[in-house]
């Protein structure tokens, strides 16, 4: 079961190439405008708003109470 969480992690979680990819073809794809450009910065800020908020409630409201914290 160790090795299946390893390889998961290292082909997902830690996917370096992957990584770059997501972040670099935001970045190519509006950065000739500064409207587009503009709108993509606050739409990465509102995901990671919900993001960060649904985390926090994951983390606090289901795993910390039941003790399955990382």
């Amino acid at each position: 079961m160790n090795y299946a969480l390893i390889f998961i992690g290292a082909a997902v979680v830690n996917n370096f190439i992957l990584t770059y990819f997501l972040g670099i073809c935001p970045f190519l794809g509006v950065s000739t405008d500064l409207k587009k450009a503009s709108g993509m910065g606050f739409a990465v800020i509102f995901v990671m708003l919900l993001a960060s908020a649904a985390t926090w409630g994951i983390y606090h409201k289901i795993l910390t109470p039941y003790n399955l914290q990382y």
